[in-house]
């Protein structure tokens, strides 16, 4: 098992009381993972001090506030492509028989394409084929944690975190990223068609064929 990803997914998840008296383990994990650097294992260690010390209630509501409202910032990945629209669907379904033909069962309540669920199948896994899962993904990462560090959160040191590891290029400074519009419901639920495997490269605007992955269930931007 790839320790340092369980250990960043588990971060992600709901600041509960076993979450939080399990930090110490946590800590020691990400600590030794030299592949972060040292100004990430720096972000990672203030994080943890914060849902160590913090007050449980505004721990909760603050989690809540992130990533169970916020558009920007949900832990859900097709959510950044799909919103709500008939496509996500069948990209649920096909991520689902991905976790289902390596024997990895979710839990009742969690969806395929919950990143801390996928960090911990992806720990499960060779190197090489999580490394290639989180490039496919790494934009959709990379702009989460950027909404979080825009939003002043401790939280965007996983997603800077989760980039180093694979090898990608870091958050952007403010004044190098687009500036995020906000959008009534509608606007932002209006997505272009996503196509998934050898037709993504086509629908990112590229004309260049996809690289081969295990698990390409995002496009990447090229």
């Amino acid at each position: 098992m790839n320790r340092s990803l369980k250990a960043l997914g588990v971060l992600l998840a709901y600041p509960s009381r076993e979450l939080r008296g399990a930090l110490p383990e946590i800590a020691a994990a990400l600590q030794a993972e030299r592949r972060f650097g040292k100004p990430a294992l720096a972000a990672l260690a203030e994080l943890v001090v914060e849902l160590t010390e913090g007050d449980a209630m505004d721990l909760e509501e603050r989690y809540v506030g992130l990533f169970d409202r916020g558009r920007f910032t949900s832990l859900n990945l097709f959510e950044h492509l799909h919103g709500e629209s008939r496509d996500r669907g069948p990209a649920m379904v096909d991520l689902k028989q991905v976790y289902q033909r390596a024997g990895y069962q979710l839990a009742t309540r969690e969806l395929p394409d919950y990143l801390p669920a996928l960090l911990e199948f992806l720990s499960l896994r060779p190197e090489a084929e999580a490394r290639e899962t989180l490039a496919d993904c790494a934009h959709i990462v990379r702009e989460i944690g950027e909404a979080l560090r825009d939003r002043e959160s401790r939280y965007s040191a996983v997603f800077a975190a989760l980039l180093a590891w694979t090898g990608e290029s870091g958050l952007r400074a403010r004044k190098d990223r687009p500036r995020q519009e906000e959008k009534s419901i509608d606007e932002e639920w209006i997505d272009t068609e996503v196509i998934f495997g050898p037709g993504a490269a086509s629908s990112c605007g590229s004309t260049k064929p996809p690289k081969s992955s295990v698990m390409q269930f995002v496009p990447r931007a090229r």
